[in-house]
């Protein structure tokens, strides 16, 4: 069973410090039930010289986010919420917003 989020989703945060903030989904990772959001739950990162970071030095990176703490943001009624599974007519499986039934996908 996935999660029902993928990435390029913008999600909301919906509990913890981060409370209340949207951002895009990075990567998600099925195993561990987290994904990465852009700008949310930064950390500081203490990096040695190598090619990526020449300098080395503290770096701000992104946090994994468990994910019952957020939600899918609906494009449509721009507010967080539960995804749905609608079935087309030929067999396809699509995501749509629980609140006004649009179409994620």
């Amino acid at each position: 069973m996935g999660l029902g989020l993928k990435k390029n989703d913008t999600v909301s945060v919906i509990t913890g410090e981060e409370k209340g903030k949207k951002g895009r989904v990075l990567s998600v990772d099925l195993q561990k039930n987290r994904l990465l959001v852009e700008g949310l739950n930064m950390i500081k990162k203490h990096m040695k010289p190598n090619k990526q970071f020449s300098q080395g030095g503290i770096i701000d990176r992104e946090a994994p986010i468990r994910r019952s703490n957020v939600m899918l943001v609906c494009t449509k009624c721009d507010k967080p919420t539960r995804i749905g599974n609608t079935v087309l007519g030929n067999g396809k499986k699509i995501r749509s917003c629980k609140k006004c039934g649009e179409v994620i996908d």
